[in-house]
């Protein structure tokens, strides 16, 4: 554990996924002084500023996600309070918290031994079919969207969801190729494989993959297949292994169908997580007991994905806040020495784990910052439509 510590202290973890925005926004409507990070939150939350520096976290995607119910201009106007609640996290917390849109700014926020806080969008449905709303979002510091969330959109299919499009649309393919001019992620966690590759097809800039883990091992659509996974390398992207046990832990995802079949018979949605919800959840798990993850089943992940795609283009990201459950070890943002000790047991290199905690995602940052610069020079910004493009 020591040695995982000293580690973290030279190369802290870049989170790819932490939903604290819409914790808050589900629990307190955004009242910080209710959910004050600063004080132990362990009975509400996965996150408080103490766990996050106990966990070595050094940089942190806050999602701005909102559910896939919220469409239209409903979605935007919900993206923009989950941004906001970003920003005041950051002020509020300036001492522990700090702003980052560059590649350059995680490193300073590193050097100031301060936590770069990043935006990511999760899902297509925030900017309303409008690349003027995801040239706004990004001006506003959002680095990475999720294509798609649970379910399909207009323009990209999810991995939870029947096919629609077959991957991509014309007008997705137009939303990716705008997002590199703008040097914002293009990010394929949640989507169907065939996104993937019609992402992959399409891109200029290196991919990620926020919260994900691999396929081969377990064997749930939210996972990414080895043939994405082996594109890796050649497109230069990261692939953030994700912690959910029911992503990772084969029966876990059996159970979990069964658990959220048990929260929809009771007239709530499969992914709340209020008071309400989590007590229905401890009555099933009491009933039917969990299959538990650990912190060695998120390693074969790692180690598997490692194999597929290379040291170079795996990171982490966690999910945290945004899950019912965790693994064992794995508790809440003060678990990651657990793992990076796991992985030092199985032979990991500090060259190795320096990549999948830091270097990984700063280089893709500055990867798509780069490519933006070079697409700038050559065209302006697209104001192409989806009727233009889809009919």
């Amino acid at each position: 554990m020591a040695q995982a510590r000293a580690i973290l202290a030279e190369f802290p973890v870049v989170d790819g996924h932490n939903d604290l925005p819409w914790a808050l926004r589900e629990q307190v409507t955004y009242d910080i002084d209710a959910r004050d990070i600063a004080v132990d939150q362990s009975a509400h939350l996965h996150t408080d500023l103490a766990r996050l520096r106990a966990g070595g976290v050094g940089a942190q995607f806050w999602s701005v996600y909102v559910r896939t119910d919220l469409t239209g201009d409903a979605a935007v106007s919900a993206t923009l309070e989950q941004i906001d609640c970003v920003d005041q996290l950051i002020a509020r917390y300036a001492g522990d918290l700090r702003e980052a849109r560059t590649a350059a700014d995680m490193e300073q926020a590193r050097a100031e031994g301060r936590i770069a806080s990043l935006k990511g969008a999760e899902g297509g449905h925030s900017i309303n079919n409008s690349l003027a709303t995801l040239r706004a979002l990004y001006a506003l510091g959002v680095r990475y969207m999720t294509l798609t969330h649970n379910d399909n959109i207009a323009w990209a299919d999810s991995a939870t969801d029947e096919p629609g499009v077959g991957g991509l649309s014309a007008f997705g393919r137009e939303v990716v190729r705008e997002m590199n001019r703008e040097g914002m992620l293009v990010d394929l966690s949640h989507v169907a494989a065939t996104t993937m590759r019609a992402a992959l097809d399409t891109t200029a800039a290196p991919v990620i993959f926020s919260h994900s883990s691999s396929r081969a091992v377990c064997d749930h659509p939210r996972n990414i297949p080895d043939d994405v996974l082996e594109r890796l390398p050649a497109n230069g992207g990261v692939a953030m292994a994700t912690f959910v046990p029911k992503f990772v832990l084969q029966a876990a995802v059996d159970w979990t169908a069964a658990a959220d079949d048990n929260l929809r018979a009771h007239g709530y949605h499969h992914l709340d997580t209020s008071p309400e919800a989590m007590k229905l959840h401890r009555a099933f798990e009491e009933a039917t007991p969990r299959p538990v993850a650990t912190v060695s089943t998120v390693a074969d992940h790692l180690d598997h994905m490692r194999e597929v795609a290379g040291v170079d283009h795996i990171g982490i990201g966690g999910d945290y806040d945004g899950t019912a459950f965790t693994p064992d070890g794995l508790g809440d943002v003060s678990g990651y020495p657990n793992l990076i000790a796991e992985l030092v047991g199985r032979g990991w290199s500090r060259d190795d784990l320096a990549k999948l905690t830091w270097r990984n995602a700063v280089r893709v940052l500055g990867d798509a910052e780069s490519v933006a610069r070079d697409l700038q020079g050559s065209r302006g910004p697209s104001n192409a439509t989806l009727q233009q493009l889809d009919g």
